[in-house]
């Protein structure tokens, strides 16, 4: 479905909620409730009675007919689709209080300005202009988080920071980076997998398109997993979203999406050897203020010693409270991007830690980094233990915050 064909659609009294910027999706449903989802307020109801089922219904009908596709009793979903608006329609015969509907806004634009995030304190000055230098220096960085968090929005905001002359390749199964569009000058390659076109097929074409960044849409398949794979150990540098609750457990998270008894000590290996950084990034309503803030909460990097221990190292964390602790990047780290002909400040990070409020006590100790291994049921237990279900490697400092 183009713009074109949305053009000729009458959003009527939904057009205002497609108008404000700061509105990322609206979600109809149970008869007339209105949800509304903005960067500013998070989640909350909205009041609009000229938007029921009979105008939702209508909607649909105008969605279906310039798709050429059927939605009632017998075709009961409908996705709709343009360059900056994704639609999807259950039939009152399956939502059976309603007929229910999602639109999600993906726009072609950088919602993310420098200025306005450290003002806001999504990030710290240091951390960015840390995380800039790692993709200057060509580091494999993976976001996480959970749904509504921003992990696309960062992703986009550190695919800027790439250099001019480099090649990007978007990889998608729902087109929401729009890096082509935002950067129309500049060598992209927008590509949407399909029913017939799998990531593994992409990827193929992708490797002789000759990139230097390929993007990822969220990694949540044991095929995208080994799509990203794949993708860094021949050579290509990576950005991509997953969802995990914290940065260290980003490999842990990909390797419970395998499926597969593949040995999970060389998996994740494999990871801590080629993804460089791992981001989580926290979306809360502040009690205070009752806005829906987004931030950093952690940023970490991964690596495989001289003795092939696999290892990650928290270099930034940030509870919720704002706590804040810091580490050093490791000599491996520095190397790497020394190696990419990028120099990191020696200050840059400054180690230790900052107590923001009085009751909040950190307490900085040694512990053991783990590689975890899989219980009787297949599952990956990510928590530190001593028992025989993990391996244990080097010791590092972690913050704990009580």
């Amino acid at each position: 479905m183009n713009e074109n064909m949305f053009e000729q659609i009458d959003f009527g009294p939904l057009k205002p909620y497609l108008d404000a910027d700061d509105i990322t999706d609206v979600s109809y449903s149970n008869g007339g409730q209105i949800w509304v989802k903005t960067l500013s307020r998070g989640i909350y109801r909205d009041e609009n009675p000229a938007i029921n089922n009979a105008f939702m219904e209508k909607l649909a009908f105008q969605c279906s007919n310039v798709m050429g596709k059927t939605f009632n009793m017998a075709h009961p979903f409908l996705d709709a689709e343009s360059a900056e608006l994704r639609l999807n329609f259950v039939h009152d015969s399956i939502a059976r209080n309603g007929i229910a509907v999602v639109i999600r806004k993906t726009p072609a634009k950088i919602r993310l300005e420098k200025d306005k995030i450290l003002a806001e304190k999504y990030i710290t000055l240091d951390i960015h202009d840390f995380l800039e230098k790692c993709v200057q220096g060509h580091c494999n960085i993976i976001v996480c988080g959970e749904t509504g968090s921003g992990k696309t929005e960062f992703v986009k905001y550190l695919a800027s920071k790439t250099k001019e002359d480099e090649k990007l390749i978007t990889i998608e199964d729902t087109l929401e980076l729009h890096l082509d569009r935002i950067f129309p000058h500049r060598d992209i390659v927008a590509m949407k997998t399909n029913n017939i076109a799998s990531y593994s097929d992409v990827l193929v074409t992708c490797m002789r398109q000759n990139p230097k960044w390929i993007l990822l849409s969220e990694v949540r398949s044991a095929e995208a997993v080994l799509a990203v794979r794949n993708s860094i150990s021949s050579g290509h540098y990576i950005l991509s979203t997953i969802h995990a609750d914290k940065a260290a457990s980003i490999p842990n998270r990909m390797y419970s999406l395998l499926e597969t008894n593949q040995d999970i000590e060389q998996f994740l290996k494999s990871i801590y050897r080629y993804i460089q950084i791992g981001v989580y990034i926290r979306g809360y309503q502040d009690k205070v203020t009752k806005r829906f803030v987004r931030e950093i909460g952690e940023v970490t990097e991964f690596y495989v010693d001289k003795d092939n221990n696999a290892i990650y190292n928290t270099i930034y964390k940030k509870s919720t409270t704002g706590n804040v602790y810091r580490k050093a990047p490791s000599s491996y780290l520095i190397d790497y991007l020394d190696a990419q002909g990028v120099t990191l400040p020696k200050d840059i990070i400054k180690e230790g830690e900052s107590n923001a409020a009085d009751e909040v006590v950190a307490v900085t100790r040694n512990m053991t980094t783990n590689i975890p291994l899989p219980n009787m049921n297949g599952m990956v237990n990510t928590g530190i233990s001593t028992g025989p279900n993990v391996v244990n490697q080097n010791t590092q400092a972690e913050i704990l915050f009580e």
